[in-house]
C-alpha cells in the first residue's frame, strides 16, 4: 500500500497537468475555428463531459480501487480470465512511445523561451526560416535542450508521488494559470479580441459538417490523458475519502477553460495583427514568434510568458506519461524508484534522439518509413492506435467485465442510481464505439 498518497487538491493538479498539455494550447483553438466556432465548442463540451469524463471517471475508479500499478490493477479487479484482462495494464507502453517525441517538442519551447529573450525573429518569413534551420539542422540545441527536459521529468518522477509529482505540479499549474490569466487581461484590450470571441464561439453552420462530431470527440478523448494508464496510476495513489466524480469534474473543467483561454489569447495577438490563424506548429513557431517582435518591447515580455506557459503545461503532461511505467516497476518487478525511472527514462532518451535525427538533414532519409519519419511514426502509433485502444479495453472492462457492484459502490453515492446508469450506457456503447470510428478515421481506414 501507499504511504506515499496524493492529496485531493494534489491529485486534481496533477490530473490537470496530465491532462493540459501542447493540444490544448495550440490544436484546441485552431479545431475550433476550421469546426464551426461555437457549434464545435457545444459539440465538444457534450462529448468531454459524456464520453472523455466518463472514461475519465472509470479509470479513477479503477485505480483508487485497486490502488495498484496499471497491470495488477486489471488482474486484481477481472473476475474470471485474469491473466488475460492483465495485459490491458500495458498500455501504460503508451507513454514510453509519446516519451520518445513529445520531449523533443518541449525542448523547441525551450529553445523559444531562449529566443524571446535574444531576439525575435523580425518577419514572417525569416521567424519561418528560423523554426526550419532549427528543426532541420540544429542537432546541438535540440539535443541541449532535450537533454535538460529529460532530466526536469527523471529528476520530478525519482522523487516519488508526494515530494515528486505533486510538488512539481502544485506550483506548476498555479503558475501556468496566473500567466494565462495575464496573457488574457492583456488580450481582452487588444482590436482582435472580439474577432476571436467571433472565431471561437460565434456557430459557423456553413464549416460544421458530420466530420467535426469526430474531431470533437477525438479531441475530447486525446486532451483528458485517457487510454494510457496515467490517470488509472495516479488514482491509484488518491486518499481513499476523495469524491472521485467530484475531482473528475474539476480536472475536466481545468483542462477545457485552459483551452478556452489559451484559443481567445492566441487569437487575439494574431486578429489583432491582421493575419489569419494558421495550423499546428506553424502557428506557435512561426507566425506568433513575429507577431511578438512586431509588437515591441512588450511583445518580448509576452513572448517570454507564453513559451513558458507552453513548457509548464507540456512539462506537467510529460511527467505524467511516465510514471505508469516506473510504478509497474517498482510494484512489480521491486526495482527501486530512481533505478526504474532512470532506466525507462535512458531507453526513450535514446529513441528520442533519433525521432530528432529523422528531422534533421543527412539523416532524415535513413530515418523514414512508408512515407513517414521516425518521430512522425511514434506520434502516429502512440495517438492513432495505441491510445484508443487503451481507450477502449477499459470501456469494456469497466462496462462488461467488472463486477458491477465496485463501480455502482464507488459512484452511486456521488451520482445517484439515474446518472450511473447513464454513465455504465456510455461506458457500454457511446464510449468504445465513439472511440473506434476515431481510431478508424485516425488510421484512414474511414474518411470523414
Amino acid at each position: 500500500m501507499h504511504k506515499n498518497r496524493f492529496s485531493r487538491v494534489g491529485f486534481i493538479l496533477a490530473a490537470a497537468g496530465s491532462a493540459v498539455g501542447l493540444g490544448n494550447i495550440w490544436k484546441f483553438p485552431y479545431i475550433t475555428g476550421e469546426n464551426g466556432g461555437g457549434v464545435f465548442v457545444l459539440v465538444y463540451l457534450a462529448t468531454v463531459f459524456f464520453i472523455g469524463m466518463s472514461i475519465f471517471i472509470a479509470e479513477v475508479l479503477l485505480g483508487s480501487n485497486s490502488n495498484k500499478d496499471a497491470v495488477s490493477t486489471f488482474e486484481t479487479l477481472a473476475p474470471k480470465d485474469k491473466k488475460y484482462w492483465r495485459y490491458s495494464g500495458f498500455t501504460f507502453l503508451t507513454g514510453i512511445f509519446i516519451l520518445t517525441f513529445y520531449p523533443a517538442v518541449i525542448a523547441w519551447i525551450f529553445y523559444y523561451i531562449i529566443l524571446s529573450i535574444n531576439s525575435l525573429p523580425t518577419s514572417f518569413s525569416e521567424s519561418e526560416t528560423v523554426f526550419m534551420t532549427f528543426l532541420k539542422t540544429d542537432v546541438f540545441n535540440q539535443i541541449f535542450y532535450y537533454t535538460l527536459t529529460f532530466i526536469i521529468i527523471a529528476y520530478t518522477i525519482s522523487k516519488g508521488v508526494k515530494k515528486g509529482i505533486e510538488k512539481f505540479n502544485n506550483i506548476l499549474m498555479p503558475a501556468l494559470i496566473l500567466i494565462l490569466a495575464i496573457l488574457l487581461i492583456y488580450s481582452i484590450q487588444l482590436d482582435g479580441f472580439s474577432k476571436a470571441v467571433e472565431f471561437m464561439f460565434y456557430p459557423n453552420y456553413e464549416k460544421f459538417h458530420s466530420g467535426s462530431i469526430i474531431v470533437a470527440v477525438g479531441h475530447a478523448f486525446f486532451t483528458l490523458s485517457i487510454g494510457m494508464a496515467t490517470i488509472l496510476t495516479y488514482a491509484a495513489s488518491l486518499d481513499k475519502n476523495t469524491n472521485i466524480v467530484k475531482a473528475s469534474i474539476y480536472v475536466v473543467i481545468m483542462d477545457t477553460l485552459i483551452a478556452l483561454v489559451s484559443g481567445l489569447i492566441i487569437f487575439s495577438i494574431i486578429f489583432t495583427a491582421g493575419q489569419e490563424p494558421g495550423k499546428g506548429p506553424g502557428l506557435v513557431f512561426i507566425t506568433l514568434p513575429a507577431i511578438f517582435y512586431e509588437m515591441g518591447t512588450i511583445g518580448i515580455y509576452l513572448s517570454i510568458l507564453f513559451f513558458i506557459a507552453l513548457a509548464f503545461a507540456a512539462i506537467t503532461s510529460a511527467i505524467s506519461i511516465l510514471e505508469p511505467t516506473v510504478m509497474y516497476l517498482v510494484e512489480r518487478k521491486n526495482i527501486s524508484r530512481k533505478k526504474a525511472t532512470y532506466s525507462v527514462s535512458f531507453g526513450a532518451y535514446l529513441l528520442g534522439i533519433l525521432a530528432i535525427l529523422s528531422n534533421i538533414d543527412g539523416y532524415s532519409t535513413s530515418l523514414t518509413f512508408a512515407g513517414k519519419n521516425l518521430f512522425d511514426w511514434f506520434d502516429f502509433i502512440s495517438s492513432a492506435i495505441l491510445m484508443p485502444i487503451g481507450g477502449i479495453l477499459v470501456a469494456i472492462f469497466v462496462g462488461y467485465v467488472m463486477d458491477k457492484e465496485i463501480s455502482r459502490k464507488a459512484l452511486v453515492p456521488y451520482i445517484g442510481e439515474f446518472f450511473y446508469n447513464v454513465w455504465l450506457f456510455v461506458m457500454k456503447y457511446l464510449a468504445p464505439i465513439s472511440v473506434f470510428i476515431i481510431m478508424l478515421k485516425e488510421i484512414g481506414i474511414i474518411k470523414i
